[in-house]
C-alpha cells in the first residue's frame, strides 16, 4: 500500500497508539480489535518503509519517524473532528455541535451557568467543552471558540475583548478565624499559603511585575487553578483567586485588599469563517454576554454597591 492510499483510520490508530503506548489501549479507545489496530500500524510502517514503534517490555515506544509524524496526525485529527462538527449542524438554525476551549477554572466555575442558559434557549445545540490551560489552536480547528487570557494575534480570528478578570489573595473565613488576618504583605510568610508547584508562563510574567512576591513560598502546591481554588474553599490557607468567586461566596474573604492588583485580559475568540453560521454566532454572543456579567459581578455584589449614595 502506498502512502497516498492510506485512509484516515490508519492515522487515527497510529495517534491512539502514540497516546496509549499499546495496541490494546489504542484498540479499546477506538472500539477496534487489537489485530485490526496492529494491521493499521503495519500498513503505515510498510508505506513509510520504516518501523514506527519499538516493541519493549514497557510497551510500544515511538521511533523518531513516529514522533515527527505526531504533529501532522494531530492536525488531521483536529480537522476530522471539525468536519464532523460542521456536518452535524444546520446552516440556517442554531443546531449542531460547537467545541469551546477554556481554562480549567473558567470551564468548571464560570461557563456551566452560561451554557445552561444557552442550551435552554437552543435545545438542538450540542456543546463540547475542552477544559485545559493549554491554548488550543483555532486556526488548526482544535476548537471552534476559545476563551483566552492573552490577546489573539492571528488576523484570521474574530475576537471580542471582555475586560479584565481581577485576582486577589483570598482565604476561607474558617481559616482566618483559626489563624488571624495578616495586615501587611510581610506577614504572609507566617501563614499557610496556596500556590503553584511550578512557575507557568503567566506566573513568571506576574513576578516580573511584582518582584516583591518572588520570595513567598507555598505550603500547599498544585499545578491546577481548580485544585488551588478547592484548597482555598476548604480552609487550607491563603491563595490567589478571582474576585468573582468571593463575590458569590460570603465565606471567601479577600486578604490584604488591593495588594495583589493582578488582572487577566479576557477575550472570546473564533475563526472569522464561522461568524455567519448561526450556532457559532449564538454561542459566541452568549459567551461574550455571560463573561461580561461575570466580570461585573464583584462590583455588583460588593458592599459599597448596595449602599445608597449620600
Amino acid at each position: 500500500m502506498s502512502i497516498d492510499q492510506i485512509s484516515w483510520d490508519h492515522y487515527r490508530t497510529f495517534l491512539a497508539v502514540l497516546e496509549t503506548g499499546s495496541l490494546s489501549g489504542a484498540a479499546r479507545s477506538l472500539g477496534l480489535t487489537q489485530p485490526t489496530a496492529g494491521r493499521h500500524v503495519e500498513a503505515l510502517e510498510e508505506a513509510f518503509g520504516a518501523p514506527l514503534f519499538l516493541r519493549t517490555p514497557q510497551g510500544l515506544l515511538p521511533t523518531e519517524k513516529a514522533l515527527a509524524m505526531r504533529g501532522h496526525a494531530r492536525s488531521m485529527s483536529a480537522m476530522s473532528a471539525a468536519l464532523a462538527r460542521i456536518a452535524s449542524g444546520d446552516m440556517e438554525e442554531v443546531r449542531g455541535t460547537v467545541r469551546i476551549s477554556a481554562s480549567e477554572v473558567i470551564a468548571a466555575e464560570t461557563l456551566p451557568a452560561i451554557l445552561a442558559r444557552l442550551q435552554d434557549a437552543n435545545p438542538a445545540l450540542e456543546i463540547e467543552l475542552s477544559a485545559s490551560d493549554a491554548v488550543e489552536d483555532l486556526l488548526q480547528q482544535e476548537a471552534d471558540i476559545a476563551i483566552r487570557m492573552v490577546r489573539p494575534s492571528q488576523s484570521a480570528l474574530l475576537s471580542r475583548r471582555i475586560g479584565k478578570i481581577t485576582l486577589g489573595f483570598h482565604a476561607h473565613r474558617s481559616y482566618l478565624d483559626r489563624h488571624g488576618i495578616p495586615s501587611r504583605l510581610a506577614e504572609l510568610p507566617n501563614h499557610r499559603l496556596i500556590g503553584f508547584d511550578r512557575q507557568l508562563a503567566y506566573i513568571r510574567d506576574i513576578l516580573k511585575q511584582r518582584p516583591d512576591l518572588a520570595g513567598i513560598g507555598f505550603d500547599f502546591r498544585a499545578d491546577s487553578n481548580l485544585v488551588q481554588l478547592a484548597a482555598i474553599r476548604a480552609g487550607l490557607g491563603i491563595g490567589m483567586c478571582q474576585h468573582a468567586f468571593a463575590a458569590r461566596d460570603p465565606e471567601l474573604v479577600e486578604v490584604l485588599p488591593g495588594t495583589l492588583e493582578i488582572a487577566l485580559e479576557t477575550f472570546v475568540v473564533m475563526h472569522e469563517n464561522l461568524k455567519t453560521v448561526p450556532r457559532f454566532r449564538a454561542t459566541f454572543d452568549a459567551l461574550v454576554q455571560g463573561l461580561d456579567d461575570w466580570i461585573r459581578l464583584p462590583k455588583q455584589l460588593s458592599p459599597s454597591a448596595s449602599q445608597p449614595e449620600s
